[in-house]
């Protein structure tokens, strides 16, 4: 391992690295020990030999191991700490050993006092163990598990063979007959290590061992867990709590470059990476997963939203202008309190239809006016409640036409202020137009194109139930769809068209010398008329949900209580507060003084 690829490992995102091999494993932890930054822990698959003290492999503290079984060997560990040169003078190994662990080798064995004192000294057993493992042979027992096979079989053969044995003639016998015996060879060792070969395949089986290094760079390599082949699978055992991980990893490390991308979120690849590196990016608004590691978020449906934690669809909170809301009592309430004023007011007017006061300015227009201003109170009850195809397809419509004659009866109003005092003179050319017809046909013409609008509008798209989803979070807002959007517009615009002409004509006769200032209540009716659907129309935009119908009702009741407030409040005090002045002789003589 060069440079090149140390560093690129250094840039790596992953936490785990597999090394598998057998040779130069030191210079490859020189290399990788030389990048200080690095934060990796290493699973090492092979032969590798870690020594105790050596610098390179202190990176490999925390790492696992991957080793063959070793399993115990009886009497193998007292035997090889017992060995001296004494017992095996012939053995170049063991001398060196000895004289390189304890310069203590006879340069001759014919000495003898010399090596007596030498054998006294120094034994194996007083070295420490960390240096000579003598617990853990993998290879070792592997060919102590091999012998024991070949011996389970010849015992086995033996037998067999035995039993054939005549009393004329011993049968011979040849070493591929204890093929038999090798294929299914099943026991327990003296070390208590079962060995099972099924068809001619032993069962693999492998150690895994935590390597760690202590503070003063002391090498302790321990036995964390195992696996092995059983049934054609995998088996792994592992105790967790036993394992030490690097310090630098506060909990068990990572194996993917990336962290799994729980329920929420969704993976998003790295550009060039490998399919194990990717970013978890939180779903979009009304999109779930509900699996680990989703690539693609599904979206909910129009009945359902997201929970907080994005990983499951619930029910939206299905939202309207409900009559059990507090913002449609309240509504509910204005609605039947007005109401019941313009009934009382009906009522007193058709008691005194026969003062001067009923009477002034067209006695039949003002009970018109009266009677659609009733009928528009009670017309906010149609937008309240639960939409259905019925109050969707009539509310508008209802409101329109009513609200329209109300306006079309002020403007009649109006027309019989300024005609009433334009015939005094008698060479006017007005005397024929000054007749009951003209205000009727003036009511009846503003009536009819706005009737003729709504018919329209409801013939070519009418208005329809339905729902939104995207104005509030988890809510679905059941509310009236317009059908057209711009016949809407129209018929609002038209309502607004007749009350401007109405505003201007009431305000160039304002200065009439009128008996009771008809002109000038009307003037100020249309004033406020008017300010309301100009300031309803930025607060209707810039509503949402059950709001947007609160804004319009409120707009219903404010334009009509202008009317009926500012039309016949004045008369109504008059009537009931001073009746001396509701008189023939009065109104005669107030004429008389202007």
């Amino acid at each position: 391992m060069d440079n090149k690829y140390a560093y690129s490992l250094s840039r790596s995102t992953c936490n785990v690295v597999i090394l598998y091999g057998i040779r130069e494993a030191a210079e490859h932890f020189k290399v990788i020990s030389g990048i200080l930054s690095l934060k990796k822990i290493f699973v090492l698959i092979g032969a590798f030999q870690i020594f105790n003290n050596c610098q390179p492999f202190i990176a490999l503290n925390g790492s696992l191991l991957v080793n063959l079984h070793s399993g115990k060997i009886p009497g193998l560990k007292d035997y090889l700490l017992d060995m001296n040169p004494e017992k095996y003078p012939d053995n170049p190994m063991l001398l060196n050993v000895w004289e390189g662990e304890f310069s203590c080798v006879p340069e001759s064995l014919v000495n003898t006092s010399y090596f007596e004192a030498c054998k006294e000294s120094y034994s194996f057993r007083s070295m420490d163990p960390s240096y000579y493992d003598v617990e853990n042979f993998c290879y070792t027992f592997s060919v102590y598990s091999a012998v024991y096979v070949l011996a389970y079989a010849l015992h086995n053969t033996f037998l067999y063979k035995k039993e054939k044995i005549t009393e004329t003639r011993i049968q011979r016998w040849e070493l591929w007959q204890m093929n038999r015996y090798l294929r299914t060879a099943l026991f327990t060792t003296k070390g208590g290590e079962e060995i099972q070969i099924n068809e001619g395949k032993v069962s693999s089986r492998f150690d895994l061992l935590n390597i760690i290094f202590t503070p003063n760079k002391l090498l302790s390599i321990i036995k964390v867990g195992y696996f092995y082949g059983h049934g054609g699978q995998m088996v792994l055992h592992l105790n967790d709590s036993s394992i030490q991980w690097n310090p630098k990893f506060p909990q068990t490390p990572q194996f993917l470059c990336s962290e799994s991308c729980y329920p929420g979120y969704q993976k998003l690849q790295h550009e060039g990476a490998q399919p194990c590196c990717h970013h978890c990016v939180p779903c979009p608004e009304n999109e779930i997963t509900n699996k680990t590691d989703m690539e693609r978020c599904n979206k909910c449906s129009e009945d359902h939203r997201p929970n907080e934690k994005r990983d499951t669809c619930i029910h939206r909170t299905i939202e309207f202008l409900s009559y059990g809301d507090t913002l449609g009592m309240c509504l509910v309430f204005k609605v039947l309190l007005l109401c019941f004023g313009a009934v009382i007011m009906f009522g007193i007017f058709v008691k005194h239809k026969d003062t001067p006061i009923v009477k002034a300015n067209n006695r039949s227009l003002s009970f018109i006016l009266l009677i659609s201003l009733i009928l528009t109170f009670l017309c906010p009850l149609l937008f309240i409640g639960h939409p259905t195809k019925i109050s969707c397809l009539l509310r508008q419509a209802v409101f329109e036409t009513t609200f329209s004659v109300a306006v079309s009866s002020v403007l009649a109003k109006t027309f019989t202020v300024v005609l009433a005092f334009r015939v005094t003179k008698p060479i006017s050319k007005l005397n024929k137009w000054m007749k009951k017809q003209f205000s009727v046909f003036i009511l009846i013409s503003c009536f009819f194109m706005q009737l003729v609008i709504c018919v329209t509008w409801l013939v070519i798209s009418p208005p329809f139930p339905g729902y939104k989803t995207e104005v509030e979070v988890g809510k679905i807002i059941l509310q009236c769809n317009e059908g057209s959007v711009t016949a809407f517009y129209i018929v609002i615009c038209y309502i607004g068209c007749l009350a401007v002409f109405s505003f201007i004509v009431a305000f160039l006769a304002r200065k009439l010398p009128d008996t009771f200032n008809e002109a000038q209540y009307i003037t100020f009716s249309m004033l406020v008329f008017c300010s309301v659907w100009i300031s309803f129309i930025p607060a209707y935009l810039s509503t949402k949900g059950k709001n947007t119908v609160a804004v319009e009702v409120f707009a219903i009741l404010s334009s009509s209580s202008g009317l009926l407030g500012c039309i016949f409040i004045p008369k109504f005090y008059f009537i009931l507060m001073k009746p001396e002045l509701n008189v023939r002789p009065t109104v005669t003589q107030r004429k008389a003084l202007k």
